[in-house]
């Protein structure tokens, strides 16, 4: 029963967009499916990350060291920043479609992109540290649930993430058309940079 509900939650919230979804899916505009599947895999690694940090309680030092929450939120708000002025000067340019299956950056840079921004985002560790206790059941041995549910909060992620890139690839044919992807740029752009901005601004 708990399994089922906090599988719901998962769901509920990947389909709620955020940064990550912001990331996926200017890689996967930029570069095509292999590169929107790096971005994801390495978000999930910073989610798997988030998850064990909390199960063994190191999302608590998050919390209580106000500079190390400032340092890293000011960090992550710069990622995004910098990515989004990327957009709009990749927009600005107007640089032409990569041919079908060139792999134009491969995938570390893509999965760099996917795990830094998680890992640089320290709402991530307190929502990880705050949501997923909430679906220990009585009695059971909290590190090991929580390890648990971090694993089925991964795999319910790439289970959306995937429908989400599978449905922009096959949209590619209008999505690739130029005038469309600059402005797709432009709104990746104008989007990143509100995230970081907002990043900055929040407070706990």
């Amino acid at each position: 029963m708990y399994l089922f509900a906090f599988m719901g939650a998962c769901v509920l919230v990947a389909m709620v967009p955020g940064v990550s979804t912001a990331i996926i899916l200017r890689q996967t505009l930029r570069a095509g499916r292999g590169s929107g599947l790096a971005a994801t895999l390495g978000n999930e690694t910073g989610i798997l990350a988030w998850g064990l940090a909390a199960a063994f309680g190191l999302s608590a030092l998050l919390v209580a060291s106000e500079l190390a929450y400032d340092v890293m939120r000011v960090a992550g708000a710069v990622v995004l920043v910098v990515m989004g002025a990327q957009s709009l000067w990749q927009a600005r340019k107007g640089a032409p479609q990569p041919p079908e299956g060139e792999a134009v950056a491969g995938w570390r840079g893509p999965y760099l992109a996917g795990v830094g921004t998680c890992l640089a985002n320290p709402k991530a560790g307190v929502f990880a540290m705050s949501f997923l206790p909430q679906f220990v059941p009585p009695g059971q041995s909290v590190p090991l649930t929580l390890v648990t549910l971090a694993l089925v909060w991964v795999l319910v992620d790439l289970l959306w993430y995937g429908l989400l890139i599978w449905a922009v690839a096959r949209a590619k044919a209008w999505l690739g058309r130029p005038a469309v992807r600059r402005r797709l740029e432009q709104i990746s752009g104008v989007v990143l940079i509100g995230l970081g901005v907002r990043l900055v601004v929040d407070s706990k």
